[in-house]
């Protein structure tokens, strides 16, 4: 019965207690009674005139009508009347005697029905608040979700670019149906399950397929669910939830963002009656405490493991720790099949070629892309989704929605188009530096534009000598402004900022200078806060100058090693600076043709002829004196 129904049914009974009430006060007091009272000295008087025919006895009163006058009457007759029999015998009245069980009954409801009806009152309103959203006298009660069969099921053929993870949680599946086989051998059914991983790999769609394979009652909680403005509130629900599962025996509870409740204890935020810490005590004694819960396996997604207490991932209590991470290659193709399923697709659509390019996607990322060439075939009202509309939405995903309707002077498109351009060159006559792919002076997020590079291989770590040309590609848009437009804009800012900080953790970090293999400066970090808001400086004044030297160092290595490439391929930068003021974005093979001195297809009619235009060449007017070497008497380039 859903709740519209349970409402029109309170307010009708309401109603009807309210009718009965006005009949009661009615009946007690005599009003809306169709017969008239009459004296008991009128009534004999009537009836030695036999003026009265017929009357009814009900206890002490006396029911009739007149003969003459048809208007039906009643009287009292006094208790200690005994004649009253005989006077109606002798003037041949006919009477008719009635029980008074009746009215005693129904004096008793009159007495009573007040009390009825308050207690009928305040039990519905009960009823009311518990079923509303506010669940009023409920606090401590667990707000898990029990997950039934009805629902749609995800299995784990819904789950692709984790399988180290999937067979984990197989396992666990395996021991519950199982839990003989493993007993047998004197092994113990795992506690607890940790899925571990950065957001959008996909811990709460494994916690979902694992539900719809185990065939056993599966409880999902979020880890917010347990905190409220009421202390203990929060243990409450953790007893009240461990209760339902050992009723459901064997079962799974699944709680997500486990950290919001798990968080290290003893930070000094709220002392040792923390509301979190009272919840969190909670969970460590029902998840391995005196009392044994055998058969309730607890599985728990974070993506914040280095926050959580210490004795909450202990074995006992979480026995297995499950890292989900970002899909490698073959991964990312098998994610794309699985949400390529749902999406009509044409033949022109190669996925190995979409997962090649898109390293350091989540499954997430992967999703939204598959949605967003879904949508941007939709718009082109294209029946099939075709491998330009994944390209499409690659780059939207990648570099951000473009911004077409921002417009742009003449002198902006410029700085823009060398400053792109020098960034690209620079990736381009670099030897470790990764492919290019794109190049764009259309303005993206934040971005006025975007020079876009994507690794053939997914990378786990990377050398020296990458760092350092990544250095000297950051360096390159803001060389190319004083060595083609002899200014400096606040465009570069991003890069400078960027470069600065990876120098800085080259040294201190990476141990990648002069200064040798150690690293300087120990992160802090507020556990409830969790984000590192100060770093400890565990080292002198001296080595502070020589940090900030190897990190100068560094920078200003890049800077002149980026000068001497762009400063040697000025007719490069020429034309790939005009080819992006014509075509606004470049790819890689376009890239490679300029670069190599040889002509560039024809543009589509779309976006215009295969020519610069007459306000391109002015916008390319070439400045008069500008040397073709390191300027003499410059400021130290950093």
């Amino acid at each position: 019965m859903n709740s519209t129904v349970k409402t029109i049914i309170f307010w009708v009974f309401i109603f009807a207690c309210l009718v009965l009430l006005w009949q009661v006060f009615q009946r007690s007091s005599g009003m809306g009674s169709k017969d008239q009272e009459i004296k008991f000295s009128q009534f004999l008087q009537n009836v030695e005139q036999n003026q009265v025919t017929e009357v009814t006895v009900v206890g002490g009163e006396v029911h009739g009508s007149e003969h003459v006058d048809p208007k039906s009457f009643h009287v009292t007759v006094p208790t200690n009347y005994p004649h009253l029999f005989d006077i109606l015998d002798q003037n041949h009245v006919q009477v008719t005697v009635k029980d008074n069980q009746g009215s005693a009954w129904w004096s008793i409801l009159i007495q009573f029905s007040p009390v009825i009806v308050i207690a009928a009152l305040w039990f519905f309103m009960i009823r009311q608040m518990q079923s509303g959203g506010n669940k009023a006298l409920s606090f401590g009660k667990s707000r898990a979700r029990l997950l039934s069969m009805q629902q749609k099921k995800i299995t784990f053929k819904d789950v692709a670019g984790v399988d180290e993870a999937k067979e984990e949680l197989k396992e666990i599946i395996e021991f519950l149906r199982e839990a003989q086989k493993f007993q047998k051998l004197g092994g113990r059914i795992p506690k607890g399950v940790l899925l571990v991983g950065p957001p959008g790999t996909g811990k709460t769609l494994l916690a979902r397929a694992v539900a719809g394979e185990a065939n056993v009652p599966f409880f999902s909680i979020s880890g917010s669910d347990f905190v409220e403005m009421f202390v203990g509130v929060g243990a409450s629900r953790v007893r009240d939830l461990f209760e339902q599962g050992k009723k459901n025996a064997p079962c799974i509870i699944f709680i997500d963002e486990i950290d919001a409740v798990g968080r290290h204890r003893g930070a000094g935020l709220g002392g040792g009656h923390d509301e979190r810490e009272q919840t969190l005590n909670q969970l460590l004694v029902e998840m391995d405490g005196f009392e044994s819960n055998d058969g309730v396996i607890l599985v728990a997604a974070t993506n914040r493991p280095d926050v959580l207490d210490p004795a909450l991932l202990r074995p006992g209590r979480f026995d297995r720790r499950v890292v989900v991470g970002r899909p490698d290659v073959r991964g990312r193709e098998e994610v794309l099949r699985v949400h390529a399923k749902k999406v009509p697709i044409s033949e022109d659509v190669d996925l190995r070629v979409l997962a090649r390019g898109t390293p350091g996607f989540s499954g997430a990322d992967l999703a939204n892309m598959v949605n967003e060439a879904a949508l941007n075939a939709a718009r082109a009202n294209r029946k099939l989704v075709m491998m330009a509309d994944f390209e499409t939405a690659k780059d939207k995903v990648l570099m951000g929605a473009e911004r077409k309707s921002m417009l742009l002077s003449d002198e902006e498109k410029r700085v823009t188009a060398y400053h792109e351009a020098g960034h690209a060159l620079v990736a381009a006559m670099r030897k470790h530096a990764d492919p290019l792919h794109k190049v764009t002076i259309i303005p993206r997020g934040m971005a006025l534009g975007v020079t876009m590079q994507l690794p053939e291989d997914d990378k786990h770590t990377v050398t020296k000598d990458y760092l350092e040309t990544q250095l000297s590609i950051l360096m390159g848009g803001r060389i190319a402004e004083e060595i083609f437009l002899k200014q400096m804009t606040t465009g570069a800012g991003n890069d400078i900022e960027r470069a600065t900080d990876m120098a800085r953790k080259m040294v201190c970090e990476y141990g990648m200078s002069r200064l040798g293999p150690l690293t300087f400066g120990k992160k802090e970090e507020q556990i409830f806060l969790g984000r590192e808001i100060a770093q400890h400086r565990d080292f002198s004044e001296e080595t502070a100058r020589q940090i900030d030297a190897e990190v100068r160092s560094l920078v200003d290595e890049a800077y002149r090693s980026a000068y001497s490439i762009l400063d040697g391929n000025q007719p490069i930068m020429h034309r790939m600076a005009m080819a992006l003021l014509e075509r606004e974005t470049l790819d890689a093979v376009e890239i490679r043709l300029i670069i190599e001195g040889k002509d560039l297809p024809p543009l589509k009619p779309s976006g215009g002829s295969g020519s610069p235009t007459g306000d391109v060449q002015q916008i390319l007017k070439p400045e008069p004196g500008r040397g073709s070497s390191f300027p003499e008497g410059s400021p130290s380039p950093a």
